[in-house]
């Protein structure tokens, strides 16, 4: 018997489809996985912004991620949205039970329209309830500043804040640049007791990033589905990432920040023995 490598996003949805739930599952299935979700929220939104956000009941969206982890084997998880404490303590009461070999939590904090998607009081919860539980968190700079109270103007400051974040608990951060417009964009990754590296990438002109970091985790997560270590998880990732933004930088969807084109090349699902 075969099986298909899976990987399980607990997340927001996008109601215009750009990030959220909606990209995650894009990118899952472009690279050939097969998804599965728990929805932690519904937002309201397009291009153009954050319009309401509902909060999922934590009794549903516990029984959401029982429902698939007793039935489905899960190669990794990604975590975005959580905007209540009640949510994360769900969530890591279920890591602690079903023990998901890899988590890729995203921090998901501020929209790309900048409307703020998380409780203040649930910030110190996410550093001692999943912060701890994931394999890797993925902040951009802004949701690095809210973690670390203090500005971050260049790659020096964002070494410094993945060190103070790796200090306080965090076994890996990517801590990623594309807020810092240049030619080159740069991502920091420190993981405990490992030295810090720094990945660069070409910026790519596009008003169309709206879910880029959604995007990004998801990749991550599904490549460590797929057997690879986590420094060439992020390479792949971070390679897929660009050629979605490439893609999808000269077609228009809405009016404002539209999509990346998660389905700009495909993979045929791949398969796994059981």
């Amino acid at each position: 018997m075969q099986r298909y490598p899976t990987v399980l996003t607990i997340a927001g949805s996008d109601s215009g489809g750009g990030a959220g739930i909606q990209a995650d599952l894009k990118t899952i299935v472009a690279l050939g996985l097969y998804g599965a979700s728990a929805i932690t929220a519904l937002t309201a939104q397009n291009t153009q912004g954050v319009r309401a956000i509902h909060p999922v009941p934590p009794t549903f969206l516990k029984s959401q991620l029982e429902a698939v982890f007793e039935d489905i084997k899960i190669d990794a998880v990604k975590i975005g949205m959580i905007n209540t404490i009640e949510a994360a303590e769900v969530i890591a009461e279920i890591l602690d039970r079903f023990q998901p070999a890899f988590v890729v939590f995203d921090p998901v904090m501020v929209s790309t329209s900048g409307s703020k998607l998380i409780q203040d009081e649930t910030i110190e919860v996410l550093w001692r309830e999943l912060f701890p539980r994931a394999t890797l968190i993925t902040p951009n700079l802004d949701e690095a500043q809210i973690l670390v109270n203090r500005k971050i103007e260049n790659v020096e400051d964002m070494m410094l804040a993945s060190q103070e974040m790796v200090d306080r608990g965090c076994q890996g951060v990517l801590l990623k640049g594309g807020h810092l417009i240049a030619p080159k964009l740069f991502d920091v990754f420190n993981q405990k007791n490992e030295l810090i590296q720094i990945f660069e990438t070409d910026y790519i002109a596009s008003k169309n990033v709206h879910g880029t970091g959604c995007t990004l985790s998801s990749a991550i997560a599904g490549y460590m589905a797929l057997g690879h270590p986590l420094v060439d998880a992020i390479q792949l990732a971070k390679k897929y990432v660009a050629g979605a933004i490439a893609a999808g930088k000269d077609v228009k969807t809405g009016a404002g920040s539209g999509p990346l084109n998660h389905s700009f090349s495909p993979q045929a699902m791949k398969i796994k023995s059981l």
